[in-house]
């Protein structure tokens, strides 16, 4: 494995410059990309190098950005790039290195799932093999596709080394990570990964089968797919887990963020960042998973706490998904669907409420539901679950514009807002090079 590991790195390399810019200088020891996809070792390797890139760097720019944003985190900083950030407002600038970080980086784990995708048919390799590597890249693609839709009003599908990549909505963004999603699905049904894909890629840590139900679940919900994300949700087992793991030279990148450094960069809020009006029973266990008590404040005068949960370990995994966030998607679709079932409603919400054995411990072990049983009122208890159950996992700013939360106004510096911005600019990287770039979004 340490061999896949060392030449994963060359690959990454290879890919980082591929997609985000050309030279002119020449690297006699660098692979080519014939080289990398000539052999099975380098394919598996490129996989390897795929889930790492999208694991450590990746992750780090889908939780950190939204987190600041929509007030799950305060900055504890003087580094621009997060004041920026907690400012926001209209002027939040194209430069940004969160906005540029969480495009390009998305880009980057594109455009590697699409060359493992063309190019495993070329190599000989075990049929089962060949499936889990297709499935696997189409799955880390819709992810990444999925990302750049829950933070950017337009979004690219498929790259282009001729710089003029097309833009489409971000509901066409969530189409095409279904569609990819379900093809994958497909795949391993027709045949399922082998030992071999198992044993050099995903090493037990992530259950292909059930992430890529459970993906299809999350983006047939944004899309407003309600059918599809109850089915898809139900179909996950609950009892499963898929991780991303990390080493001494891999670290967690949220604990990196958070602890790695005498002066961190951000630290989490007081009621999970949301407005007091959203009120926690103080037995809720989710409250002692993720939050110690701090009683401080940050520069800005936003109230700040000590992270917990899985983030405060430097080598500790984190979800690719939590499992009740299932039960959270089945409540929300029934609320959404032209004729709402309050009775399902309640009951998904009530298997997230009184959970007591979750396998990843985020249980809030408190009274079922027994509030208005109106849609209004529980969609607002979807969301108070959703931010305190699925905590840091990058999906705040989708929810908050998903809920109808109060818009931000566009002016910087007002900290009162719960979100301060509703899409992000498009970073200068993009524009300069991509003419199909489109107009920022104005907030």
């Amino acid at each position: 494995m340490k061999n896949s590991i060392k030449y994963s790195i060359i690959c990454i390399s290879l890919y980082l410059g591929v997609v985000s810019c050309e030279t002119d200088f020449d690297n006699p020891n660098a692979a080519t990309e014939e080289q990398t996809f000539s052999s099975r070792e380098g394919i598996l390797a490129t996989a390897v190098g795929l889930q790492q890139l999208f694991s450590t760097t990746g992750v780090r720019w889908i939780v950190e950005t939204p987190a600041i944003t929509t007030r799950e985190g305060g900055i504890t900083t003087t580094f621009q790039n997060m004041i920026e950030l907690e400012d926001g407002g209209a002027t939040l600038p194209n430069f940004n290195s969160n906005v540029q970080g969480l495009w390009s980086t998305m880009l980057r784990v594109i455009k590697i799932a699409e060359d493992i995708e063309a190019n495993t048919a070329t190599i000989e390799l075990e049929s089962g093999t060949q499936s889990g590597l297709i499935a696997h890249a189409k799955l880390f693609k819709a992810m990444a596709i999925g990302s750049l839709a829950q933070n950017y009003e337009q979004v690219i599908v498929e790259t282009s080394n001729n710089n003029d990549a097309t833009f489409v909505s971000r509901n066409e963004g969530f189409l095409t990570a279904i569609t990819l999603l379900n093809e994958a699905s497909s795949q391993l049904s027709s045949n399922a990964a082998s030992d071999e894909f198992t044993d050099a890629i995903t090493l037990g840590n992530i259950d292909l089968e059930n992430t890529i139900l459970a993906m299809t679940a999350r983006y047939n919900l944004f899309a407003g797919n309600y059918d599809a994300a109850i089915a898809a949700a139900n179909s996950v087992d609950l009892n499963s887990t898929s991780v991303f793991a990390y080493d001494s030279q891999n670290l967690n990148p949220i604990w990196a963020r958070v602890f790695q450094n005498d002066a961190p960069n951000f630290k989490p809020r007081d009621n999970f960042g949301l407005p007091a009006e959203f009120v926690f029973d103080a037995a809720d266990g989710r409250l002692a998973f993720y939050l110690v008590a701090l009683d401080e404040t940050n520069q800005n005068g936003l109230p700040i706490e000590d992270l917990a949960g899985f983030f405060n370990v430097n080598t500790g995994s984190l979800p690719v998904y939590i499992p009740d966030e299932m039960n959270l998607i089945i409540a929300e679709a029934n609320l959404r669907q032209g004729t709402p079932n309050l009775a399902a409603a309640t009951a998904a919400l009530d298997e997230v409420l009184t959970d007591t054995d979750d396998p990843f411990e985020v249980n809030a072990n408190v009274a079922a539901y027994a509030g208005d049983n109106t849609v209004d009122a529980l969609l607002i208890e979807v969301l108070r679950n959703r931010r305190s159950e699925l905590f840091l996992t990058g999906m705040s700013l989708e929810d908050s514009r998903r809920f109808d939360r109060p818009q931000p106004s566009g002016a910087a510096m007002n900290y009162d807002e719960e979100r301060n911005r509703n899409f992000y600019p498009y970073p200068d990287l993009e524009r300069n090079s991509n003419p199909n770039t489109p107009a920022d979004p104005s907030i």
